[in-house]
Parts: C-alpha cells; sequence; structure tokens
C-alpha cells in the first residue's frame, strides 16, 4: 500500500520529525497539510509552514501551509475544516506538535507547567477530535500519535514529571480514542523513536552536537510512521509502537544508514526500558 492520494493532517511539521513524516508521503503522492506555528524564518531553528509546503511539493505531493497554535480550540477546528474542504477530506492525522520541558517539580513555573500541558496533551485532544468526523469517511483512516508507550516507571516521573505527565496523557488519548472510535474503523496509535532523533530538541533542550551524533535521523521515524499509515485501519488500533519494532516487523535489518554517525553508541531516548528493547 502507499499514501498516493491521502491527506495528512500533521501538526508541527515545519521541521524534524514532523516534517520528515510529510515528506515520505509526498513522496508518495500524498496531500499534506503542515498546521504549525512558524510561519516567519526563526532566528536558530530552520524551517516554516512555507518552506516545508515548499519540500513537500518537490517531494512529490501536494501541500497547504497552516499557521496554527494547537492551543486555540475555534482555530484547529477551523484548519481541520480548512483542509477538508482544500483536498476534499482527510484520511491521516499526525499529532506531531510538542512543546518540552524537563524542569523537575519545583523548579517548573507554573506558567510552563500549563503550556506543556496545553499544547502536548489537549493540543493531541482538539485536534483528533476535530479530524474525526472527517476520517469517518476515509476508507483507511489513521490517528497517529508521537508519543512514549505507557511503562508506568516511577523513576521516569520523578526525573521530570511535568513533561512525563503531558507525554503520557497524548498517549492516553489514543489509548482512550482507540476503543471510542473502533466501530468507526479509525485507527489510533502512538509512535515512539527507540533512540534519540537528531531533531532541534535533541540539539537545544537535551544535549547538544554530542547528543546528535548518537542519534538517528528522523527518517527512521517517518518510514516506521509511513508503514503504520498503510495498514489496514479496522484491524491495526490501540498499539503503542517503537520506531525500530515496527521496521523490523516490516522487514528491514539494517538501521545502520539511519544513524548520524555509525562510529557513535546510540542513546536511548526517554521512555525507553533497555530490557525492553531489541539490540
Amino acid at each position: 500500500m502507499t499514501l498516493a492520494g491521502k491527506t495528512l493532517f500533521i501538526t508541527g511539521g515545519s521541521r524534524g520529525i514532523g516534517l520528515a513524516i510529510a515528506l515520505r508521503a509526498a513522496r508518495d503522492g500524498a496531500n499534506v497539510a503542515i498546521a504549525a506555528k512558524t510561519a516567519t524564518p526563526h532566528p536558530k531553528l530552520a524551517g516554516t509552514i512555507y518552506t516545508a509546503a515548499e519540500e513537500i511539493e518537490a517531494a512529490g505531493g501536494r501541500a497547504l501551509p497552516l499557521m496554527l497554535d494547537v492551543r486555540d480550540a475555534d482555530a484547529v477546528d477551523a484548519a481541520v475544516a480548512q483542509t477538508a474542504a482544500h483536498f476534499g477530506g482527510i484520511d491521516i492525522c499526525v499529532n506531531n506538535a510538542s512543546a518540552i520541558n524537563l524542569a523537575n517539580s519545583e523548579a517548573i513555573p507554573a506558567s510552563r507547567f500549563d503550556l506543556i500541558q496545553q499544547i502536548n496533551m489537549r493540543g493531541t485532544f482538539l485536534v483528533s477530535r476535530a479530524c474525526v468526523p472527517h476520517l469517518r469517511r476515509s476508507e483507511n483512516p489513521h490517528i497517529l500519535t508521537l508519543s512514549p508507550p505507557l511503562n508506568l516507571r516511577a523513576d521516569w516521573f520523578a526525573a521530570h514529571l511535568p513533561y512525563t505527565l503531558s507525554k503520557y496523557a497524548m498517549s492516553l488519548v489514543m489509548f482512550g480514542m482507540a476503543e471510542e472510535f473502533r466501530s468507526d474503523g479509525i485507527a489510533c496509535n502512538a509512535l515512539w523513536p527507540r533512540t534519540t532523533i537528531a531533531t532541534a530538541a535533541i540539539e537545544f533542550a537535551l544535549g547538544g552536537e554530542a547528543l546528535i551524533r548518537q542519534s538517528r535521523h528522523a527518517a527512521i521515524m517517518a518510514d516506521a510512521a509511513h508503514a503504520i499509515l498503510c495498514r489496514p485501519a479496522r484491524a491495526f488500533t490501540g498499539h503503542f509502537l517503537l520506531d525500530e519494532e515496527v521496521l523490523r516487523e516490516a522487514g528491514v535489518t539494517d538501521f545502520a544508514p539511519y544513524q548520524v554517525d555509525p562510529r557513535e553508541e546510540l542513546a536511548l531516548d526517554l521512555f525507553v526500558d533497555p530490557a525492553a528493547s531489541p539490540s
């Protein structure tokens, strides 16, 4: 299966993993709405919704750049409606937009706590819900959220409780919606990288250039997402998946091309249990 002719609504896709997923779909000939906040160039971060749209169309897809703050419920509804009107429907919703803050409970300001919950949990819920009426009319509807498996390890909550709450809440939205919309045939799944991915979040918020070298390219997440979104929705819902596991099941055996620096040992991402992951 391919995503040719399918319409994807992707949040936060002006760069990084979201853009990689968009470009992978575009190579199939998909339609992609890039709904993100970055409409003007950022001094440190590459990419805007307009440069992303240009890349999508150069890759063979059709693009619709939309400036969107996922915290604004009315704006979310309007962006989803505009996408459906522009492309004639929506087949896939990808919740990629996310904010990160690894402060502990005492250090994080209340305003930052609210911000990450509103973008991560509330935004995922609002965007998914807005897409549902359109997804019901799709032949193979999917909602895919970039959030971790629900492994309730106390140390992960203790280290950065506010962020962990927000990311697990994104997964819980998928957990609940998978059952709520099962009879509609809408697949709701979560995807998470086994290793760190070379994105701006890794470079500026977590580990800088050293951690970038221990990471994989965003293409691994794009390929894993593509494999999930091509599966029959009615037969594949309610799963919490790691990128490497998805690709191994799809027959991939050589992961070296995904590494930024093959000489470096890969770093596991947050919320990944080494004992439960392939070597």
